[in-house]
């Protein structure tokens, strides 16, 4: 395999109005979902236009979400709750789990692949290093022919006072075979 190729990207924020990513139905109480959804529409939309991916595509397009903090918001709100011991709504432990909104994204835009979710050390730039294993991942599903693009989504909360949240959807192809239909 020649490498990777990047066919489109969305990130968040990619303008001072990107405030607060769109609701997302049946996600409550934190922004990670929302931003995960709304990055991978970014990304699916500059590469497909609206959904559903063609067939052809999607079926073999896997979704990898990779993140060094998960969705932080959440398990506060969980460890609050317990901690507090009061009962968890139902909404909230769907939402635990990351594979519930790459669940979502595959769904909507109709893309069979493998969904995986990954979750890096973290280091120094927590992004750069969800990107290099959400690509390395990438890398060995296309190679061991389990997909032929992946949907690469990182997202990271804010986690202090003044930070803002950040996430970037990457859809890549090998650069040497698998090439999309124009």
């Amino acid at each position: 395999m020649s490498g990777l190729v990047e066919v489109a990207r969305g990130a968040w924020p990619e303008s001072d109005g990107d405030v607060e990513p769109p609701v997302l139905a049946g996600f409550v109480m934190s922004s990670f979902s929302p931003l995960v959804a709304e990055v991978a529409r970014r990304c699916l939309t500059r590469a497909h236009g609206q959904p559903p991916v063609a067939a052809e595509r999607g079926l073999r397009t896997a979704v990898i979400i990779s993140s060094a903090t998960g969705d932080a918001a959440t398990a506060a709100e969980v460890a609050r709750a317990v901690d507090g011991g009061r009962r968890l709504g139902p909404l909230l432990f769907f939402q635990a789990v990351p594979n519930a909104v790459a669940g979502y994204v595959a769904a909507r835009w109709e893309l069979g692949g493998p969904v995986v979710s990954l979750s890096p050390g973290g280091g120094a730039d927590p992004v750069a290093e969800s990107l290099a294993e959400g690509m390395a991942m990438a890398s060995l599903l296309i190679r061991d022919g389990d997909a032929d693009e992946a949907l690469i989504v990182v997202a990271e909360q804010a986690l202090t006072d003044g930070e803002r949240d950040r996430a970037l959807a990457v859809l890549v192809r090998d650069s040497a075979v698998n090439r999309p239909k124009e």
